[in-house]
């Protein structure tokens, strides 16, 4: 136990590396039902308003009865327990009477986040209220919740899953929460179908990947490939994924599946034995189509959606994109299957793609003639650079009607005047025109790290924690920049994240891993799967190898 502040208040807490959130939620409000139960004490749970904190209603008249099971019983000796009220605003402790709050404080092995009274089991006292004019009695909670503040005294109890109580939980639990049978019911807002997670990555320190890159530069020319499109800092990798997992885990814990693409690579750290994780490789993904190796992402992305098991609804991240805080499954589709996109104030280049332009323009210049000859529709704006919201129906359906252009994008080793850039704009306004999707609106900050600005900017995001999604971006700097680059994030990116996710393995290990290239790890992955057996680097065991 440390002592750290939670809320402004001194708290002994527990060093867990690998807690989250909704972790934290369900740990505070189980330990709070298991009490009550041992006691025989009268509950429900409710859903609140704030999904980040579990609510409990006890008649009012057990609340000196509950107070003194909660002190005397020896689970909670550790929990912090407070007494207070609670409104529409929160809670606050002090002299009011209608509510408790109960945690277990948590911290980071550093103490640098704490996991406290946010993720709290808050308990209310509702009083029960005569009917009028001969109606029976009601019952009446001290604040709103989102379903009934006031209901009838007489109650019909059930077992839900979590997810009835928070919508960010996961979709496929087994019910086990009692409540009352006016909170049993999925609300007409709940998304409930499986949202995946699919992430395309490249380790350009490899040395076996910038041979195959070096190669198709020479192979392609050189001179024909716009300098952007091979600029080394559009590849570098500074472990951005595997902070970008831990903000998934801590943050977005109702994802079903993640879907890693790469160059048959794998990252040093990344343990992919847990089963809710599938590297997929280029050449699964593109099959008989396109041209490999390629090192162009319009050509991978046109490829997405023929990932094996992969779920109608997902949502495509960049490696440089990270969930700021928690976010629901509503922040990106409506229940009812309509994905959310996020447009940009930035504006289209006019005039068609030449080959002076930067590819993402040509792209967007592209996307933009297709929508016109389709829809009969203009598209001025850009896409904000965060999550992109996909569906693989839409997907499959450019395909269809766009056969030759999807085509020559796969083809395109290197980004060229010709692609398409699907997912990240031309499927949302196909989407759109087609009823499938709406423009939504999320909190985001984009930062550029060759920027001067960017390390006051990320002060600013570390100490308010304000935003749902950022980015973290870095197309074109110079070689020099690199290094200052890399101990930037290196500072920033674990103070933020600083919880472990499943995804990692132990430190020891990844070091020992680390001796070998992303491509050396990934055909060992390979061969593992296969049966072969993982070959030996000199003296080195294959121990490390052999933890894929």
């Amino acid at each position: 136990m440390v002592s750290v502040r939670d809320a402004g208040e001194a708290v002994r807490a527990r060093v867990i590396p690998d807690m989250t959130p909704s972790a934290a939620w369900r740990q505070n409000l189980d330990a709070v039902v298991a009490v009550l139960d041992r006691a025989g004490i009268d509950y429900f749970c409710l859903r609140p308003v704030n999904n980040l904190h579990s609510s409990i209603a006890i008649n009012a008249r057990d609340r000196d009865r509950t107070l003194a099971v909660l002190r005397s019983d020896g689970e909670l000796a550790t929990a912090q327990i407070r007494t207070g009220s609670v409104t529409d605003a929160g809670f606050s402790g002090g002299r009011g009477k209608n509510a408790v709050q109960v945690f277990f404080p948590v911290t980071s092995p550093y103490g640098t986040t704490v996991l406290g009274s946010g993720s709290a089991c808050e308990i209310e006292f509702w009083k029960t209220q005569k009917g009028e004019g001969g109606a029976p009695p009601t019952i009446v909670g001290p604040r709103r919740n989102a379903v009934a503040s006031e209901l009838p005294a007489e109650a019909d109890y059930r077992l839900v899953p979590a997810i009835t109580l928070n919508p960010m939980m996961p979709v496929d639990e087994p019910p086990r929460y009692r409540t009352r049978s006016e909170f049993a019911m999925v609300p007409a807002e709940d998304v409930r179908f499986p949202i995946d997670v699919v992430y395309t990555w490249v380790d350009g320190n490899d040395p076996d990947w910038v041979a195959r890159k070096n190669s198709s530069l020479t192979a392609f020319g050189r001179e024909q490939i716009n300098t952007i499109a091979t600029n080394d800092s559009r590849f570098i990798s500074r472990d951005e994924l595997k902070y970008s997992l831990r903000s998934i885990v801590a943050y977005a814990p109702w994802v079903r599946k993640i879907f890693l693409v790469t160059d048959d690579q794998i990252p040093a750290w990344l343990d992919t034995s847990d089963p809710r994780l599938t590297v997929v490789s280029h050449r699964e993904l593109f099959g008989d189509t396109g041209v490999l190796p390629t090192f162009n992402s319009h050509a991978i992305e046109s490829r997405l959606h023929r990932i094996p098991g992969l779920s109608e609804h997902f949502i495509y991240f960049n490696d440089d994109m990270f969930l700021g805080r928690p976010v629901s499954p509503d922040s990106f589709f409506h229940a009812n299957g309509i994905a959310k996109f996020f447009q940009s104030k930035a504006q289209l280049d006019a005039g068609p793609a030449t080959k002076f332009d930067a590819p993402v323009t040509a792209a967007g210049k592209n996307n933009r003639r297709h929508i016109a000859e389709r829809f009969h529709r203009g598209i001025t704006q850009k896409m904000q650079h965060v999550p992109y919201t996909l569906q693989k129906s839409v997907l499959e359906e450019i395909e269809k009607w766009l056969p030759d252009e999807v085509r020559q994008t796969a083809e395109h080793p290197f980004r060229h005047p010709g692609d398409l850039s699907i997912p990240s704009s031309l499927q949302h306004y196909w989407a759109y025109l087609t009823r499938r999707a709406v423009p939504g609106s999320i909190k985001y900050t984009y930062a550029d790290l060759a920027h001067p600005s960017t390390p006051v900017q990320l002060a600013f995001l570390l100490a308010r924690r304000h935003c749902d999604v950022f980015c973290l971006n870095d197309t074109d700097s110079a070689a020099v920049a690199h290094s200052e680059q890399a101990a930037m994030m290196a500072d920033f990116l674990p103070q933020y994240f600083p919880f472990r996710s499943p995804f990692e393995l132990p430190d020891d290990v990844a070091a020992e891993r680390a001796k070998f290239s992303a491509t050396e790890l990934g055909r060992a992955a390979q061969q593992s799967r296969v049966g072969a057996r993982i070959p030996q680097q000199g003296t080195y065991q294959s121990r490390a190898l052999q933890h894929d």
